[in-house]
């Protein structure tokens, strides 16, 4: 998978920690299965836009503020990688 759909599942996973629920209970808010939110958590599936917002609505945002998250986790992780980088050298 791409790093995108990996970071789309760790910005869905920490926004649902965040608000101290279970996958279940962001599953029942969202209408999705349990096990599709673990598979979209873990970045195994690709989530569809109307899944997006449904997550999104369901941990009250809106799917910009959702994405936002989740580029604000890639640049830290980019960060993170070039520090890495330099100290290797």
């Amino acid at each position: 998978m791409t790093g995108l759909v990996e970071c789309f599942g760790v910005a869905v996973r920490q926004l649902r920690v965040r608000n101290g629920w279970s996958q279940g209970q962001l599953a029942e808010r969202s209408d999705l299965d349990r096990s599709y939110v673990g598979e979209i958590e873990r970045g195994r599936v690709i989530a569809s836009i109307v899944t997006a917002e449904k997550l999104a609505l369901a941990l009250q945002l809106d799917v910009a503020a959702l994405l936002a998250h989740c580029e604000q986790l890639a640049e830290r992780r980019a960060g993170q990688l070039i520090n890495l980088a330099a100290i290797a050298r």
